[in-house]
């Protein structure tokens, strides 16, 4: 799960986090006020989650000849269903351990198992929606989103979406996916440099840029099947932002962005996409104690290179499927 309570103290984790760029980690902070316009996106995400919830529910025991319960056991006896399981077992457990990365993990283990780049892209954010939306309504709750950064990020992101779902679903699969996967690897090694690299925070920060970055975080998030946390939340944070104000503006735009992007992607869904969705979200409720334990016993540069080297060695191994 993304993070929602951000310590800001003078832990020795915390000034890891603080020196890498990486997003804050949880504790339980105080409620803050909130802006009128922000509860009201937050109870419009509320109901967009209650109303694709009783969507699917109504889709699977009325949507098919099959009954809802033969559906899940089909499901249950799929092999992809399980393959997905452990994909989003082992992608959710990345999140909660470092605040991000989430779409890359899943989308490099889709391709590395010969899903298209619009099957692994799809299935990963129609199985963000949930988690973003959960994430996105407690931080607006808690008073971690600011409404200047988040009109920022939000307009410029849905553009930039709508342009990487345009590209992913009118290029042909096997075209693009050396450059999804080489675009994965790159992502790959830019989380493992950040364990060499200590961060600077300034405070010379120019607004005019927050745009283009939304703009392009949002296109390589949806074309390459993630990369809105850590191209938009590290580069903001080690520009000088607020890490509490900035990761949970991020986080909140975030779910809409993923509702768009979903949406886009909804004319490709078939049976075996809704299957892969499935597992994504059953291995992901199961990821906290894996994330607490890695939070726990890893310092944060060794996470780092370890979710880099993960990346990195997935990517290449598709790439080396298509040579």
């Amino acid at each position: 799960m993304k993070i929602r309570d951000l310590d800001l103290s003078e832990s020795t984790l915390s000034h890891d986090h603080e020196a890498l760029g990486l997003p804050p980690l949880e504790r339980q902070i105080a409620e803050a006020a909130v802006h009128p316009i922000l509860i009201t996106a937050s109870y419009l995400a509320i109901a967009t989650l209650l109303g694709l919830a009783f969507f699917l529910i109504f889709k699977l025991f009325n949507g098919h000849q099959t009954s809802g319960l033969d559906l899940i056991k089909e499901a249950l006896h799929n092999p992809i269903f399980w393959n997905a399981v452990i994909v989003g077992l082992i992608a959710q457990a990345i999140d909660g351990a470092l605040g991000m990365a989430y779409g890359l993990t899943s989308s490099s283990f889709l391709l590395a198992a010969g899903a298209s780049p619009a099957l692994a892209t799809g299935a990963t954010h129609l199985a963000e929606v949930f988690t973003t939306g959960i994430s996105g309504v407690s931080h607006v709750k808690l008073g971690n989103v600011n409404k200047k950064l988040f009109f920022n990020l939000l307009i410029p992101g849905i553009i930039g979406v709508l342009l990487g779902a345009y590209v992913i679903t009118n290029v042909d699969g096997k075209a693009i996916k050396p450059y999804i996967s080489g675009y994965l690897l790159i992502m790959g090694l830019y989380i493992l440099s950040k364990a060499f690299k200590h961060i600077t925070l300034r405070t010379d920060i120019e607004s005019a840029k927050v745009a283009p970055l939304a703009v392009f975080g949002g296109f390589m998030d949806t074309a390459g099947g993630g990369g809105w946390g850590p191209i938009v939340t590290t580069s903001l944070v080690g520009a000088g932002h607020n890490p509490r104000t900035t990761i949970g503006t991020v986080n909140f735009a975030e779910f809409f962005l993923t509702v768009i992007s979903a949406t886009a992607f909804f004319a490709l869904l078939d049976g075996q996409v809704w299957v892969v969705v499935a597992g994504l979200v059953v291995g992901g409720l199961f990821s906290a104690p894996f994330a607490a334990y890695a939070t726990k016993h890893f310092k944060t540069k060794t996470l780092l290179i370890l979710v880099g080297c993960l990346i990195s060695s997935v990517s290449i191994y598709s790439l080396s499927k298509l040579f």
